[in-house]
């Protein structure tokens, strides 16, 4: 009895310590992760250039209010520009990625096997690959100078992003399916009525992604605005800011620009934090 009392106490120590030390890990890996952002914030409220010091000697706020008073860097257009493009990319690309991932878990279809493999091989392929071809086409519809034409390249790509929905759609019992068809329910009716209500995790994923994507995306929006700064989204409006001429003077409200554009991505992550893991590792159905 004395020995088991032993062992259990030998391995509840032994816990502790695992749990202590990978509590410990986590906390340095959080510090790394948030050091760049302090940093930025830190940077954003300073009065002065000195990217050399962490914690700058003096604080203010016009830093924020040249970024959207100043009409030489028309911010609040970069963002508009982005905003727009992010949206509607996000509105399509989620209805293409579920549509197809539904189509491709639940359907049966000649060559089905064989578009879900080329789909694959193709997705990992860089998208700035086909950059000039891109842009070739884009000129001969006249849309090469269009910032817009951005939505047009993101959703005609949607269907490479299928692979996380189909499988989660594939946790999804396919008793389901036949019960509702037994009721007379057509695939339609079985995707909108019986799938969808079960989904929302990989919907809300969906949705994060597609709407984080062209929010970042700086190559191609800067290969496609091609130095017009009204048809800029707020990564290359932002890069083009600090300039060799504009780095000492424009950096603080460059980092203000950083801070303003990641409040929102932030805002989504923390609040649709818990659908995002589910739609990730979960499955739609707990039993």
């Amino acid at each position: 009895m004395s020995n088991t009392k032993t062992h259990y106490r030998s391995h509840k120590r032994a816990i502790l310590t695992r749990n202590i030390i990978i509590y410990i890990f986590l906390i340095v890996l959080s510090i790394v992760w948030l050091v760049p952002f302090f940093f930025l914030i830190m940077q954003s409220l300073s009065s002065i250039y000195n990217p050399m010091v962490f914690i700058p000697s003096s604080y203010t706020f016009q830093n924020y209010v040249n970024l959207f008073t100043d009409t030489t860097f028309p911010f609040w257009r970069w963002w508009i520009n982005t905003f727009v493009i992010a949206l509607v990319t996000t509105i399509f690309q989620t209805v293409f990625v579920l549509g197809s991932a539904y189509a491709f878990s639940r359907l049966r279809f000649k060559l089905r096997q064989a578009y879900m493999k080329l789909i694959l091989i193709i997705g990992m392929f860089p998208s700035f690959l086909s950059m000039i071809v891109i842009y070739f086409v884009l000129q001969l519809v006249g849309l090469e100078s269009n910032i817009y034409s951005l939505i047009i390249i993101n959703v005609a790509g949607s269907v490479c992003s299928y692979y996380i929905a189909k499988g989660f759609f594939d946790t999804i019992p396919r008793s389901l399916d036949e019960a509702a068809m037994i009721d007379g329910a057509n695939k339609n009716t079985i995707f909108f009525r019986v799938i969808m209500p079960l989904s929302k995790p990989i919907v809300i994923y969906t949705i994060l992604i597609s709407f984080t994507g062209p929010w970042g995306e700086f190559m191609m929006s800067s290969y496609i605005a091609g130095g017009n700064a009204l048809s800029m989204t707020v990564a290359v409006g932002l890069r083009q800011m600090i300039t060799q001429n504009n780095l000492t003077t424009l950096f603080p409200t460059f980092c203000a620009g950083g801070v303003v554009v990641a409040i929102p991505i932030m805002i989504l992550f923390f609040a649709l934090q818990k659908y995002y893991v589910e739609g990730i590792t979960g499955g739609a159905v707990k039993g």
